[in-house]
Order: structure tokens, then sequence, then C-alpha cells
């Protein structure tokens, strides 16, 4: 009977203990459920952006740098060592073809074109010295010639005379044979000298060839120095601006330095460059867009550099509106080139939003609440982001980062 009544008793106490412990819980999860409802998120109007979907193109764009520049650019270089004796123009003045821009200290060019002058007339002097020496020489010779064809006619007439004696009885054999051996050494000799004369003839031609080669180099050299000298009077080839000039007056300048830049800010192109692993994606004539500020450009790309420096590769870009007034030299820009559009799709403007997944999760008002839906995104831009499923036109979505948001389903959104 008393273990009846102990048995009971610990089941009533076991019972309480559990209820006690359902009550707890509930009370937990109650708690836990009010101090949600007490903190859930809400968001002002003002602190979101909203951006309404639409049909429209969108292109996908891969980002590069870019600086403005004059579409033609002359640089005039100093054609002679000299130095800088008058400086005619500021930076920014208009110049127009063949106004004078500066004024070189040419003295020692000059003297330099005198000296060379000087040893051209003496070359010259030289040739015709040449020319009269070998001729004497080859006069020489051919009176020489002509005088041993005398001594070979009289030698024949004395071996005839010796061979009519010899037959007569009043001469002997010897003296034949005598005067026949000097007739064929003045014919040797003879022919010795004509062989002279041949080879002179063709050293007179070499001689005066290369002196006259040797004078045709320093004419050369001395109008090669004239035109260095006509054109260091530095003047604007064309119309322009002066965009930079070397002011320092008294400057020794070495042949070749640079003194003057000369644009035409009339027409401008774009310097691009990017990093080389997306090398293969570019090619001539691929379009872009030129961002400045709030303004667009279209371009093209003109060509590209073969060279990488420091794994980046150069570009030029060719724009549609060569003088846009937006344009200025020397100006940064931003460039996105086109590699892929589509004309009609659902796009939306992008924004912190969108963090490049294909798939995410994205924030749609409705009534004044905040809904999440998941959507799937296609291409993009700076400006528009092409949505594939999740949203239909018309749709306000949130383009203002979210992500602190990323656990809500909903969040009301209050006005101020």
């Amino acid at each position: 009977m008393d273990r009846s009544i102990e048995i009971e008793v610990t089941a009533t106490k076991k019972k309480r203990r559990f209820i006690i412990m359902v009550a707890v819980a509930l009370s937990l999860l109650l708690a836990i459920w009010l101090i949600r409802s007490l903190l859930k998120p809400s968001l002002y109007d003002s602190d979101i952006m909203l951006s309404k979907v639409e049909l429209g193109p969108v292109e996908n764009t891969i980002s590069a740098t870019g600086e403005v520049l004059p579409e033609f650019e002359e640089i005039i270089a100093s054609p002679i060592q000299a130095s800088i004796q008058e400086v005619l123009l500021e930076p920014g003045r208009k110049v127009v073809k063949g106004q004078s821009i500066l004024r070189l200290d040419k003295a020692a060019t000059q003297s330099e074109y005198e000296r060379l002058q000087f040893q051209m007339e003496s070359k010259a002097n030289e040739i015709s010295k040449l020319r009269l020496t070998l001729e004497k020489s080859f006069y020489d010779i051919k009176s020489n010639n002509s005088i041993k064809e005398l001594r070979i006619s009289n030698l024949k007439d004395n071996v005839s005379a010796a061979q009519r004696l010899l037959k007569a009885g009043g001469g002997t054999r010897e003296d034949v044979e005598k005067a026949s051996l000097d007739l064929k050494v003045a014919q040797l000799e003879k022919q010795q000298l004509e062989n002279e004369i041949r080879s002179k003839q063709q050293t007179m031609k070499i001689e005066i060839r290369e002196a006259e080669i040797a004078l045709a180099i320093q004419k050369s050299d001395l109008h090669a120095l004239k035109r260095k000298l006509d054109r260091a009077e530095i003047v604007a080839s064309r119309e322009g601006v002066v965009t930079w000039i070397n002011k320092n007056i008294g400057a020794s300048i070495n042949e070749g330095e640079a003194l003057v830049r000369i644009a035409n800010l009339s027409s401008f192109k774009v310097a691009g460059s990017m990093s080389d692993n997306m090398l293969d994606q570019i090619y001539n004539s691929m379009p872009a867009i030129i961002r400045i500020g709030e303004n667009h450009l279209k371009a093209s790309i003109a060509n590209i550099s073969p060279a990488i420096n420091n794994n980046i590769v150069s570009f030029e870009l060719r724009l549609d509106d060569k003088a846009a007034k937006t344009l200025r030299p020397n100006q940064k820009v931003d460039v996105f080139l086109i590699t892929e559009t589509r004309p009609k799709v659902m796009r939306v403007a992008n924004g912190p939003a969108f963090n490049g997944d294909s798939k995410q999760d994205v924030f749609v008002l409705n009534n004044g609440v905040a809904e999440r839906r998941r959507v799937e995104t296609g291409l993009s831009n700076f400006d528009y982001i092409e949505i594939k499923s999740g949203l239909k036109p018309g749709d306000e979505v949130i383009t203002t980062d979210m992500s602190a948001y990323k656990h809500y389903q909903a969040i009301p959104i209050l006005s101020k």
C-alpha cells in the first residue's frame, strides 16, 4: 500500500517537471518571437535607390582606362646642335602655317657649313689637277709610243739593208741577225708600252671616278647641312595650338631634342590601356563607349599595340564624334569595350545590389514592403544589367547594397 503511494507521487512529480519544461520552452520561443518582432528591420525610402524593370538593349562590356589626346600632335625637334636664342610664342597660343615660334643660335652650324664649302671647292680643284696630271702622263706615254713606232720602222729598214748586203756579198750574217734582234726588242718594247697605255687609261678612269665620288659625298653632306640650317628656322608646319615649348633661353640643345609641341585641338582620339589577360577578347574595330562624367561617346578600336609593358596592353580608340565639346587634352576617361549586345531584353539599372553572380537575391518594392526574390542575370555594363528570370517589366528593384538584410524575406519601407 505504501509502495503504491510512492509510485503515484513520483509519477506526479515527473509530470509536473515535464509540464514546467514545456512551459519554459514555449516561453523562450515566445520571447524570441517577440524580440524578433520588436527588432524587425525597416528602411526609409530616402535610404534606397529604385530602378524599374524595362525592356531594352544591354551591352556586355570590358572596363579599361583611357586618356584623351589630340588626334594630331606635331613635335618639332631641333635639326642641329644649337642654343635657344629667342622664344616668340607662349604655350596655349594659336599658330598658323609658316608662323615663327622660336629662334635658334646656329652660328656653329653655319661655320661648319662654310668649312664644308671650302673642302668641296678644294676637292674640285684636286680633281682638276688630277685630270691634268693624268692627261699629261697619258700624252707622254703616247709620245713615247710614237717614237717607238718610228724606231721600229727604222730597224725594219736596217734589217732589209743588212739582208741585201748579205746577198750582194758586202755584209755578214751576224749583221743581219743583230739587226733582226734589235727589231724584235723594239717591237716588244712597243707592245709593253701599249699595255702600259691601256693600264694607264683604266687607272685614270678609276682615280678620277674615286675623286668624283668623294666630291659627290661632300656635296651631299653640304646639301644635308643646308637643309638642316633651313629647318633651323622653327616655324609651324600647319595650323594648331602650342601645347608646350622649351623656354630655356640660352640652353644648349642637341640635334633631335624636342623644342615645341603643336596640337590640333579641334579633333581628338583616346589612348586606352587594360590588363593583358583580356588581350584575346579585344580586336580592331571593336565598338566601345567612352564615359566622361555623365556623358557617353561612341568609339571603336583603331589599332592595338603589339608590345606589352608591365602586363598592360595599349590600344588607340577612334571617336565617332572627334570634336565633342566634353573632350579635353590629357583628360582621364573610363573606357568600356563592348563584347556582346542583346537588343531587347529585360533590364534594370546596374547598382551595388548586384554582385556579379548569375543567380542572386534582390529586393523588390511591393506595396511599401521590400520583398526578397531570386533572380537570374545575364549581360551587364556600367548602366544596365540583364534580367533573365525572377522579375517582370514594371517591377521596382532596390539597387542599393542590401547585403546587410540578406537573411530577411521582407522589410517594411517607411516614408519620412
